[in-house]
């Protein structure tokens, strides 16, 4: 009955109890609801969403591209990271120490990132005239009118070169690049930078990258602090209209569902590093609320999980074990990790392979469910107590072109989900025939079986 109560708030036929704990139940949503956000395209084409924040005198910026991995050439892997890396290497007539200078004088915060999807630029400024227009004219700069110096890129890539060299050897980082090779075969999503695919990307292909994809109508500007509308629309028309005209962006298939499989990397390490999953969902899904509140309860809440009930608590296998969708432009991971002595990998492997099972077979609680909602909503105030957060789900918001009530209709969502729900999508969407299982490590435990996937005898 209390998966119900959002749903039945205003009956007069329950319990007084209930009635009292559905009324508490929709006030703490009717708390949460998300900030105003205006949205319009400007003159460049860009798309812009805006949020006005008096509280602070700060402006929060983000420039989304459709600029990540996914649409870099197979064999340039890790070009769109070293593109937007080098931005602030050069642009116009500064060099990179002129811009540092320039950032520091002032007074902003230049970053920005790369991922399987976009590519961006942040910017936070004091929001007085005379800052905010020079922190908005250096970032135009860096985005329209990049040099990409050779000397710089040259040291870049050979410090990436040396990282991942670095990260090759430990265990973690090959369980993951496997595990994304398989789950991802064939698809963008699947690729990995190597030594040589880095030792191949020249500053031809770093131009070429910008020119291609830094471009107005691929761009996504999302804007949150103490200025007005006016004022926004002038920031965006200038952070977009000298970019170059960029080209037809390629279509992302969804991923093919991998067959179920097993693969051991060797590794002295005493430790294994186990992964565990397949693609999951897309940005915007129809089963996002009952995989959100389901995965909360089946490795996403942490020690209220029953992953970590089973694994941690019950046998002490592992001192952390987890599970996440990573919700992307099409199908991005499920995933289930954990570490675990080498000597107990396949114990603990089939521990969480039941404990998913009987999820799936089963569904949560009534209880279960009624805890995970109350907690999702209750805390969904904290995820946006800052304009740094507020200006993440912001630029998610625009860049995958959610409704722009999205965050308004979190709390309400989450609390609508039912038991049967989170059973019906975990049943169509994570399946054992299509579930992959990397081990890497654990060689150096002592007792270890030869196949972590056989227990120790």
């Amino acid at each position: 009955m209390t998966a119900n109560l959002y749903t039945c708030a205003g009956s007069t036929h329950l319990p007084p109890k209930f009635a009292l704990a559905a009324g508490l139940f929709m006030l703490s949503i009717a708390a949460h609801a998300g900030p105003h956000i205006e949205q319009w395209t400007a003159s460049t084409g860009a798309r812009v969403q805006f949020v006005e924040s008096r509280a602070l005198p700060l402006v929060d910026i983000q420039i989304d591209f459709t600029a990540g991995s996914a649409v870099e050439p197979g064999d340039k892997t890790g070009l769109a990271a070293l593109t937007r890396g080098l931005l602030d290497a050069g642009a116009g007539t500064m060099d990179e120490q002129a811009i540092s200078d320039r950032t520091a004088d002032i007074g902003a915060q230049i970053g920005g990132s790369t991922d399987n999807d976009r590519s961006n630029l942040s910017i936070r400024s004091l929001s007085s005239a005379t800052e905010l227009d020079a922190a908005v004219d250096l970032a135009a700069t860096l985005l329209s009118a990049p040099t990409f110096p050779q000397a710089v890129l040259d040291r870049e890539r050979e410090r990436a070169i040396a990282g991942l060299r670095e990260a090759l050897t430990k265990p973690d980082r090959l369980a993951s690049r496997r595990f994304n090779e398989i789950v991802y075969s064939g698809h963008p999503y699947g690729r990995n930078t190597t030594a040589d695919t880095l030792a191949s990307i020249t500053r031809e292909d770093l131009v070429t990258f910008h020119r291609d994809y830094y471009a107005a109508s691929h761009a996504s500007v999302s804007i949150v602090g103490d200025i007005d509308r006016a004022d926004a629309e002038r920031i965006a028309v200038r952070l977009t209209s000298q970019l170059p005209q960029g080209v037809d962006l390629p279509h992302l298939t969804a991923p093919a569902l991998p067959t179920a499989q097993t693969v051991h990397i060797p590794h002295p390490s005493a430790q294994a590093h186990i992964l565990i999953g397949q693609p999951g969902m897309a940005r915007e899904d129809a089963d996002y609320f009952p995989l959100l509140v389901g995965n909360y309860l089946l490795g996403g809440g942490g020690f209220v999980s029953r992953l970590t009930r089973e694994v941690r608590e019950k046998r002490g296998f592992a001192y952390s074990v987890y599970s996440y969708f990573a919700p992307q432009k099409v199908a991005g991971p499920f995933e289930i990790g954990l570490q675990t002595r080498g000597s107990q990998s396949a114990e603990a492997l089939k521990v969480v392979n039941d404990t998913l099972a009987a999820f799936i077979a089963e569904g949560p609680s009534m209880r279960e469910l009624q805890a995970a909602k109350d907690n999702l909503v209750n805390g969904f105030g904290l995820r946006l107590d800052s304009n740094r957060k507020i200006l993440d789900y912001v630029a998610m918001i625009g860049f995958y072109r959610l409704p722009l009530d999205w965050l308004d209709r979190y709390p309400q969502a989450v609390a609508a989900v039912t038991v049967d729900q989170v059973r019906d999508a975990f049943a169509r969407r994570i399946s054992p025939a299509h579930m992959v299982t990397v081990i890497a490590g654990g060689d150096g435990d002592a007792g270890a079986t030869a196949d972590p996937t056989e227990p120790a005898r």
